[in-house]
């Protein structure tokens, strides 16, 4: 059973989304939050599977609450997706660096809402890739930085890593899954996935979203050089 929690503080839209999310056959809804701080509360006395979480909140919003999920080890297995109204919004870029693990559109079809719940509690990360990609890389790419790439690369988080799995950063940030690292890599898919876990884990990231907004941030992979 997929364990969700959501975060709104609009009652009728979390009404609605639970009358969804319960109807389906493995997902049941544990609890509601109206505010941020009460969703990390409830992250951390329910353990959900998934959260689902607006930004613009009273009193605590989203993007704090968000960043303390991530914050807390206890909480490594919970995922948050972000509940938007615009992907244009620059929140939703700072909730994705922040360590959420993709983002929804708030009128997404009911069978797409199910089925990215499924894909982000079975561990996968990038939700519409193209379009998450898209969010990055618009904001990446109108955010001043006089350096060039090398020296961000050399001087940035990206430098506790080998070689290889530099690389495999890269070829994460252009969209490209294990199988096909292991293709351009000549490497075996479960050797592809060992690379992308021991760069996650030297960069102290939890999921495959991070990882291309490192690999944008830092110069490896520039805005328009992603798979379209």
């Amino acid at each position: 059973m997929i364990r969700v929690v959501l975060a709104d503080d609009q009652s009728l839209v979390r009404a609605g989304f639970r009358m969804l999310l319960d109807s389906a056959d493995g997902i049941e809804v544990v609890g509601e939050a109206e505010h941020g701080g009460e969703a990390v509360a409830l992250a951390r006395g329910l353990r959900p599977d998934v959260v689902l979480m607006d930004l613009r909140m009273p009193e605590i919003d989203g993007l704090t609450a968000i960043g303390r999920i991530a914050a807390d080890p206890a909480l490594a297995a919970v995922r948050v997706v972000v509940l938007t109204t615009y992907t244009e919004d620059e929140d939703v870029y700072r909730a994705l660096r922040a360590g959420a693990a993709g983002f929804l559109v708030k009128d997404i079809e009911p069978a797409d809402l199910l089925r990215a719940v499924r894909v982000v509690a079975a561990g996968e990360s990038l939700l519409a890739p193209a379009v998450t990609r898209a969010v990055i890389e618009g904001f990446v790419a109108r955010r001043p930085d006089p350096a060039p790439a090398a020296a961000r690369d050399a001087a940035g988080p990206l430098r506790v890593l080998t070689g290889r799995e530099r690389e495999v950063v890269r070829l994460v940030g252009r969209g490209l899954s294990n199988e096909e690292i292991a293709g351009e890599l000549a490497v075996s898919p479960l050797t592809a996935k060992t690379h992308v876990s021991r760069a996650m884990g030297k960069l102290g990231v939890r999921d495959r979203v991070r990882l291309v907004v490192l690999a944008y941030e830092s110069g490896l992979v520039t805005p328009g050089s992603g798979r379209s």
